[in-house]
């Protein structure tokens, strides 16, 4: 194992100290690499739909529905043309909806601007919906194979836990110049792959070295929060396409001034919209 380092702003690692680096992470990911369904693929549109769908959610939970929804939109186009509640219907068990309503507009940006085909910049697809910088150089790894240097959660675990394990408070400023000089310029698709898979080891055998990040948040629990209660208002408009708002109310277990406020909400996102007394999915 490397040793712990001091580091600064801008510290160099010598030539060794990255080879070591990589010897270690790779090694790792040779005896212990996952075997996840986009990893099986260099189809752009397959791999930015898993991208997505990580927003923020756990790979279990994403490989339960990834196949699902790739056999439901196969290509950008189908997607482009799919209802939002059709989206939402395949999504449900995700969290995070708006994404399902990124992903349409994404779509339809993409078939319209770009010919059906992911752009393969950074820039490009960081002016698409729902597609922030991590995700955008990902999608440019894993996709395009460019090496290209971001942080996620794991990859800011593995540099934490290796470089800065005797700090209390980790900006990912520092982080990155690391990044790019431990990057493999040559296989940045498996590189960052094992990475993450080294990083999801690092958690399980430490206390998480992540929570030294300035970027590190925990998550409010899920049981009635408004996230919650989010999930619950737009499952019942997928199921029954158009309900009233009374009705919408006396379904839920919650007080009426707080489904109002969520189903408000979810107005401004647009994922519903209200046409008279009836609420359904935009």
């Amino acid at each position: 194992m490397m040793p712990i380092l001091s580091m600064k702003h801008h510290t160099l690692l010598s030539a060794e100290q990255i080879r070591e680096f990589r010897e270690e992470v790779y090694h790792y990911y040779g005896n212990h690499g996952r075997e996840l369904p986009w990893r099986k693929t260099n189809d752009p549109y397959k791999i930015l739909i898993s991208e997505v769908m990580l927003q923020q959610t756990q790979v279990a939970r994403v490989i339960e529905k990834y196949e699902h929804i790739i056999h439901t939109f196969p290509d950008i186009e189908s997607l482009a043309r799919a209802r939002l509640r059709e989206i939402l219907f395949a999504w449900q068990g995700l969290g995070y909806n708006r994404r399902a309503l990124y992903l349409k507009k994404l779509a339809e940006e993409v078939t319209a601007e770009f010919e059906g085909r992911i752009p393969a910049s950074v820039d490009s697809l960081m002016r698409l919906p729902g597609i922030g910088s991590a995700t955008a150089n990902a999608i440019c790894a894993f996709a395009f194979n460019q090496p290209v240097v971001f942080i996620e959660t794991n990859i800011r675990t593995v540099f934490i836990h290796h470089f800065f394990r005797d700090r209390g408070s980790v900006r990912d400023t520092e982080i990155l110049p690391l990044v790019a000089q431990t990057l493999d310029p040559e296989r940045p698709r498996k590189w960052y792959w094992a990475l993450m898979d080294f990083g999801v080891a690092v958690k399980k055998k430490h206390a998480n070295p992540s929570k030294v990040s300035v970027q590190y948040q925990k998550q409010a629990p899920f049981k009635g929060s408004n996230r919650q209660i989010r999930g619950m208002i737009l499952q019942v408009l997928v199921r029954r396409h158009r309900v009233s708002e009374s009705r919408l109310i006396k379904m839920l277990p919650f007080q009426e001034n707080v489904v109002q406020h969520n189903f408000e909400q979810l107005e401004k996102e647009g994922l519903v919209v209200k046409r008279g007394k009836d609420i359904s999915i935009a």
